[in-house]
């Protein structure tokens, strides 16, 4: 019994990344090269692929050596997102040695008392709102340890946690009517009005978050185990300053969502709005300049795994647009699409999308790769835009559920402990779920002529 487990698990998270660099740079030794044309796109402001110029190019294939190059390549093109981590690890890092949010975690566990798998919908509905306002990822990764003293206090196991935070954000994420990462840069590339169809894409967001929470809370009261005693140093209430620290993590978030949405700020905004948040707190909390910096510190060393798995992951990107055969999977995957029927054809964007979000994990990314070569194809087969755009959202977006590639999710679980393999055991069936629900939509935009 011990063996078949012991050859059915996953590797560690470094290897399996690592393994799926060398396979990107074997594939780049049998994967045609080719490339479309790109143009700077005004309204977005990247460079986006011209529909109709792919063409074949002359081979690039990447060596064993240049894929083991590519992991500090990919540290460093992912150096935004990776110094958001770092520095949003410090400032939670802050918080926590304040004591104020495992005051508050025991005060929202008693208030609960006998009621506390309410503790569920009321966690992932707060992640949810992050997906759908700003596509949270890796802002979820210093506050899993937070959660784990939730869960453990209540008797939840820790899949629990990422499930009601990472899970509801991602679900949050795919359904957004108003996601700038996802929803916004793609309306924007297909010429449809920002928030068109928002009404439509809410109603399959509140039935996906129905689904995922009330499963979640089904899977929480199936697996509970012992709750964990509150030791009676946590008797002191919430004070006034705690509730001052809640308001400015609360007042960070918010300043985040006006600020992605209204005032156009990427990772590196984030990340000042973070350090100064954790700053500030630290000062209120009395822990002086040396104290706060040293709370940094101690934040940076925790999150430098998560830092390498998103680097690592990035790498992959790296080895495949080295390899000239990105370009080439898109081509390859959409190009079929053109001869099926219309409800077909757009399910078929739905898996393509799919497929493709493994090697290229960033949705906006995505986004731009794919949408300049998908809204001529709809026009040529009479389909709306807006269908094109649901079906990049469902492959794209519900992909980072499951997908190895995703060095966020892959540092969720990590820091949660939880083993790679436990998560797709319990995603899965839920995933399927959820595309399914997807493909409802797609169908019922189509029936109705959703535009």
């Amino acid at each position: 019994m011990i063996d078949a487990k012991r050859r059915f698990s996953v590797p560690h998270p470094l290897v399996l990344l690592t393994g799926c660099v060398i396979l990107a740079a074997l594939a780049s030794y049998v994967v045609p090269a080719g490339q479309f044309d790109r143009e700077l796109d005004e309204a977005t402001g990247r460079s986006v692929v011209v529909a109709g110029t792919y063409h074949s190019v002359e081979r690039s294939p990447v060596d064993l050596f240049d894929a083991m190059v590519a992991l500090p390549r990919g540290m460093a093109e992912a150096a935004d997102v990776i110094f958001l981590v770092f520095l949003i690890g410090g400032a939670f890092t802050v918080v926590d040695e304040t004591g104020a949010l495992k005051r508050g975690v025991t005060s929202l566990v008693r208030s609960l008392k006998g009621r506390d798998l309410l503790v569920v919908p009321i966690v992932s509905l707060f992640f949810a709102t992050g997906g759908v306002v700003e596509n949270m990822q890796e802002e979820i990764i210093p506050l899993i340890p937070v959660l784990l003293i939730l869960t453990r206090r209540i008797g939840f196991t820790p899949l629990v946690a990422v499930s009601m935070s990472a899970g509801a954000a991602f679900v949050g994420s795919a359904f957004s009517p108003i996601n700038p990462f996802q929803v916004q840069i793609a309306q924007n590339l297909a010429e449809l009005p920002l928030g068109s169809g928002g009404l439509f894409r809410t109603i399959f967001l509140v039935l996906a978050l129905a689904l995922w929470i009330g499963m979640t809370m089904r899977y929480a009261a199936l697996q509970r185990t012992e709750s964990e005693h509150v030791e009676d140093s946590d008797d002191a209430g919430i004070d006034g300053k705690d509730w001052v620290i809640f308001g400015l993590v609360g007042a960070t978030f918010v300043i985040l969502v006006v600020g992605i949405g209204s005032w156009g700020w990427d990772f590196d905004h984030m990340s000042a709005a973070f350090f100064i948040m954790g700053l500030m707190i630290g000062l209120l909390a009395g822990m002086g300049l040396s104290g706060t910096a040293e709370a940094y510190v101690r934040g940076f060393r925790g999150m430098a795994y998560a830092a390498l798995l998103i680097g690592f992951a990035r790498a992959i990107f790296v080895v495949l647009d080295d390899g000239r055969i990105v370009d080439t999977m898109v081509h390859a995957m959409f190009t079929p699409l053109e001869g099926l029927p219309l409800i077909a054809s757009s399910l078929g964007m739905v898996v393509a999308q799919t497929a493709i979000h493994v090697p290229v994990p960033s949705v906006s990314g995505q986004a731009v790769l794919t949408m300049p070569v998908l809204v001529p194809l709809s026009d040529l087969l009479g389909m709306s835009r807006q269908v094109v755009v649901l079906a990049y959202q469902y492959g794209a977006g519900l992909c980072d559920l499951i997908t190895p590639t995703n060095g966020a999710l892959l540092a969720i679980l990590a820091a949660a402990g939880v083993r790679y393999e436990d998560w797709i055991k319990f995603t899965v069936p839920l995933y399927l779920a959820l595309v399914a629900l997807g493909a409802v939509s797609i169908a019922i935009a189509i029936a109705i002529g959703l535009a």
